[in-house]
């Protein structure tokens, strides 16, 4: 696929995907949705991380409104099932480690867009808007899931009923993200922070990942259980047997992600 209004670039193990709509604020289009669904699919084959941030000072402004020409046209469902699902859950469900990279406002779905990443670090200029109610809809792509489990149901009715932005800096005390950065330093904080991923163990990652999102359904007793089963699976990998090795040569690990 050619794109239009995004960018993806691989380079040393690490996929960088950038929303590449400047003039819309970055808002999601029906060929935006379809492009980001792509890359994804084809960074998970050859990188070992990835990263999506936006072009310009804003993240992503969210749907794009003006898409369709009239608002009696709009299938509300029919787009978030059709075009917004599959791209939200290959993102989710990414093989590799994926990280959002926010450098400025990050509004409606393009929250959501932000959320759906393993790690989220923004710029501490950057705001988080569930800005759904100001035109009458409800939060949508993923956001009435993540929410909750990441900053209880309180903070999550709140920024949903009001619509307030949440800035970077309470985002990160809420436990929304895992980092707000300074603006002077954000560019290569974030870079850093994918590279370190994209040089880790990628199986262990990948068990990890499910670890962690299954627990939520799981007694202990079944957790126990489905950790066991997942740790057997890291210690199978040659990354396991290249950590002990590193660790008894005292020195730092040469992880491959296999």
């Amino acid at each position: 696929m050619q794109y239009e209004t995004i960018r993806l670039s691989i380079e040393n193990d690490v996929a960088i995907l950038m929303l590449d709509r400047p003039r819309a604020k970055n808002a999601l289009n029906t060929q935006m949705r379809a492009e980001i669904l792509h890359a994804v699919k084809e960074a998970e084959k050859s990188a070992r991380a990835l990263a999506i941030t936006g072009n310009g000072s804003t993240f992503c402004a969210g749907q794009d409104l003006g898409d369709q020409a009239k608002i009696d046209d709009i299938d509300l469902e029919r787009t978030l099932r059709e075009e917004y699902d599959p791209m939200f859950e290959a993102i989710f469900n990414c093989r590799i480690p994926t990280l959002a990279a926010v450098n400025g406002a990050a509004a409606g779905v393009g929250a959501s867009l932000a959320l759906a990443a393993d790690v989220v670090i923004a710029a501490k200029s950057a705001v988080f808007v569930q800005a759904f109610s100001q035109v009458g809809l409800m939060p949508d792509g993923g956001s009435t899931w993540w929410l909750p489990r990441q900053i209880g149901a309180a903070r999550a009715m709140g920024m949903a009923l009001f619509a307030e932005p949440v800035t970077a800096d309470k985002a990160e005390t809420w436990g929304m993200i895992w980092e707000a950065v300074a603006d002077a330093d954000f560019a290569d904080h974030w870079a850093k922070r994918v590279a370190q991923l994209a040089s880790g163990p990628t199986v262990t990652y990948r068990q990890t990942k499910r670890a962690l999102r299954g627990s939520w359904e799981n007694t202990l007793s079944d957790q126990l259980d489905a950790e066991a089963s997942m740790q057997g699976r890291c210690g199978q990998t040659r990354d396991f047997k290249e950590g002990v090795v590193a660790f008894l040569e005292n020195r730092k690990a040469d992880f491959e992600g296999r």
